[in-house]
């Protein structure tokens, strides 16, 4: 099942070192590559110990933000207005590394936050993403792009690309990111501090509209930035509240890929789980949440990206790259 998995999800990747977000050939916009998808993805990569892919992936992100630097820069120098378009864009051509320039909900600062978060981590552990100084002035450029948004009051789309508001899941990984980036390049303190006050202030919830959202699991995997209480109490409420048969939905009154019969079923949301409770030296419920991880695989051993509310019927969106690699990190590849 493994190493399926692992076939499954190196068979996304391109040769630009960029993820599609599901299968290459989808009809519904997932054979683009989306930053935090592909930072998620990579997290497969890591598990199975692909250290040459794992690398590919990081430089190609950061080749992005080179191509577009010109943003970044405009979006430093003058942070007001600020308008959608001048954000960073989250969705991009996995072969030219060009914006997709759609306007769907493109303010996701954990994105940013995300690559922040892992190149520090993996440059940590003797994996070396960082090529030269060009790497490291774009990398110093997205810490300064955080402080010109001020994230931690910035309304953003959130990792569900919806309704602009300030969400817990996104303070979090620019917190996270700005700690691990803080080794490699300046990072203020209050910038960090400014995250944490924040953050502490929204929690338990996600934002003002959503008590509780699988995004908050970001917070305890990988970020991390959840204490103990603040975390039992995002688990509990998942648990309690989203957790379904076929995977975990994301809010209460999600309406995408809704057919009238109730909110679609995450897949990503059993392996997550199963992640956070091996981390937490529980091996009944890690054993419980890979169980339904591997029932929630189709007949092909794929997880797609979701399956409509109570059924057996999953959406075009298969294999999904951050299902799979999920897996691949619970299982430890």
């Amino acid at each position: 099942m493994t190493a399926k998995s692992r076939q499954i999800l190196e068979g996304l990747q391109h040769k630009t070192g960029l993820f599609s977000a599901a299968a290459k050939d989808v009809k519904t916009g997932y054979n683009r590559a989306w930053i935090r998808d592909n930072v998620y993805a990579a997290l497969g990569l890591e598990a199975a110990r692909n250290r040459k892919a794992l690398v590919k992936t990081y430089r190609a992100l950061l080749d992005i933000f080179l191509k577009h630097e010109y943003k970044i820069d405009w979006m430093i120098r003058q942070p007001n207005p600020k308008h959608a378009y001048r954000y960073i864009h989250a969705r991009y051509d996995p072969v030219t590394m060009n914006e997709i320039y759609e306007e769907w909900g493109n303010k996701q600062n954990d994105s940013i936050g995300a690559v922040l978060f892992k190149i520090g981590e993996l440059e940590s552990k003797g994996i070396r993403i960082i090529r030269g100084s060009k790497d490291i002035r774009i990398l110093q450029k997205l810490v300064n792009y955080l402080e010109a948004i001020e994230y931690w009051q910035d309304k953003d789309n959130g990792i569900w690309e919806e309704n602009e508001e300030v969400h817990a899941s996104s303070i979090g990984a620019c917190v996270a990111g700005l700690r691990q980036i803080s080794r490699l390049v300046y990072v203020k303190p209050k910038l960090i501090q400014k995250g944490q006050e924040a953050l502490n202030n929204l929690l338990p919830r996600e934002s003002e509209s959503k008590e509780t959202d699988l995004a908050l699991l970001s917070l305890i995997y990988p970020y991390d930035v959840a204490n103990e209480k603040q975390r039992d109490k995002i688990l509990a409420n998942v648990e309690k509240l989203l957790l379904r048969k076929k995977g975990v939905i994301r809010y209460k009154g999600d309406n995408y890929y809704n057919k009238g019969k109730g909110e679609a079923e995450w897949t990503f949301g059993l392996p997550w789980l199963a992640i956070i409770y091996r981390k937490l030296n529980r091996p009944d419920k890690y054993a419980y949440y890979m169980r339904k991880t591997v029932a929630a695989m189709n007949k092909k051993g794929e997880l797609p990206e979701l399956y409509y509310a109570g059924t057996d019927e999953h959406n075009e969106n298969t294999p999904l790259a951050w299902s799979q690699a999920m897996y691949m990190a619970a299982v430890g590849a």
